[in-house]
C-alpha cells in the first residue's frame, strides 16, 4: 500500500484524533523526554516550529510490522493526528506504507525519531519470529516459536507485543506464573528427595503444567517417568530430540518436547521433523531492526 500526498492527507484528516496504544502514555512520553526534552533544537532555531508537515513511515524491504500503534500514540502525544494503516502482524512488501500522521512540524520533529526507532526495533522481532515459524511450518507440522523472557531488561512489554505480532507465543513472561525446574534448583535438592519433587510441585501449584530442563536424554528420561509433563531440552541437537522421542514413545509417556537454544530459521525446521512440540527462543530479541523509511513533507495546514 503506496499512498500519494494527497491520499495521506485525506485518510490522516478522517481519522480519529486519538491514536490508540495498550502501551503505557507514562511510559511512552519517558521515551520522548529521553530523546525530546525540549523539543527539537534544529527544528525550532530553524524557526519551522509553526510548519504544518505531513510523516509517513513505510517499509523500506519485506517485514512484519510491529509496534507501529505505539510509534502512532507517540506521535499523538505531541499533537501529531496518526493514523496505522496497516496494523502490527501485517506482512509488508517495500514500500508499503504503514502509518501517516499530520501535524505541525515541532510535534513532528519531536516525536520522529523514537517513534521510528522503536517500530523498527520491535519489526525486527516479529520478522524473525516469522521467519522461524514459517520454516517450521514447512515441514507439514505445526510447532510453535516460544520465545522466552531474556528480552533486553525493561523491554518486556514491546517485546511480547512483537512476539506475538510475529505469530509466536510467550514461553514464559515471567518466574511469577510458571513452574519449570531448572539444573540450578536441582542443585539445592539432595538426591534422595528428587523422586518426591514432582509430586511436592503438583501440591503446592495444582493448576500449573510442570516444566523441567533436561541436560542430556537419560536425564530427561528420568523426569519424564517422574512425570514431567514438557521437558526443555537445553542445547539439545536435532538428533538428540529424534532420539528422546523414540525412546518417549517407546515408553508410552506422552510428554511434550521443547528444544531450546540456539535455535533460529536455519535449524527450525530440522527440530520439527525430529519431534519437537514447541521451539523455545530468544533469538528474535537479538534480530537486526527492520528498515523503516521515513518522510517527511510540508502541507498547507495542520
Amino acid at each position: 500500500m503506496t499512498l500519494d500526498t494527497e491520499a495521506a492527507l485525506r485518510r490522516v484528516r478522517e481519522a480519529p484524533a486519538d491514536a490508540p496504544s495498550l502501551a503505557d502514555d507514562d511510559l511512552l512520553r519517558a521515551m520522548l523526554r529521553e530523546d525530546a526534552a525540549h523539543g527539537d533544537l534544529t527544528t525550532q532555531a530553524l524557526g519551522l516550529a509553526s510548519r504544518g508537515c505531513l510523516i509517513t513511515f513505510s517499509a523500506r524491504r519485506a517485514m512484519v510490522v510491529a509496534g507501529v500503534e505505539e510509534a502512532a500514540r507517540l506521535l499523538a502525544l505531541c499533537a501529531v493526528r496518526a493514523v496505522v494503516l496497516r496494523p502490527s502482524g501485517t506482512h509488508l512488501q517495500p514500500g508499503d506504507a504503514m502509518l501517516v500522521g499530520l501535524g505541525r512540524a515541532a510535534g513532528v520533529f519531536a516525536a520522529w525519531k523514537t517513534a521510528q526507532t522503536l517500530a523498527e526495533a520491535l519489526s525486527g522481532i516479529a520478522t524473525v519470529v516469522a521467519r522461524i515459524a514459517a520454516a517450521a511450518e514447512g515441514t507439514g507440522r505445526r510447532v510453535p516459536v516460544a520465545c522466552t523472557r531474556k528480552n533486553f531488561p525493561g523491554t518486556r512489554t514491546f517485546s511480547a507485543r512483537a512476539v506475538t505480532a510475529g505469530g509466536g507465543i510467550l514461553h514464559r513472561l515471567g518466574t511469577s506464573e510458571t513452574l519449570l525446574v531448572f539444573p540450578q534448583h536441582l542443585a539445592l535438592v539432595p538426591d534422595a528427595e528428587r523422586a518426591a519433587l514432582l509430586s511436592s510441585l503438583r501440591r503446592a501449584q495444582p493448576e500449573k503444567r510442570v516444566v523441567v530442563e533436561g541436560c542430556s536424554r537419560e536425564d530427561a528420561l528420568v523426569w519424564a517417568r517422574l512425570g514431567a509433563e514438557i521437558l526443555q531440552l537445553e542445547r539439545f541437537p536435532p538428533q538428540e530430540v529424534r532420539a528422546l522421542r523414540g525412546a518417549l514413545d517407546a515408553a508410552r509417556l506422552d510428554v511434550k518436547l521443547a528444544p531450546a537454544g540456539g535455535i533460529d530459521a536455519n535449524n527450525a525446521a530440522d527440530y520439527a521433523r525430529a519431534g519437537a512440540d514447541l521451539l523455545v527462543t530468544s533469538a528474535p530479541y537479538f534480530a537486526p531492526p527492520a528498515d523503516v523509511v521515513v518522510t517527511i513533507e510540508p502541507v498547507p495546514e495542520a
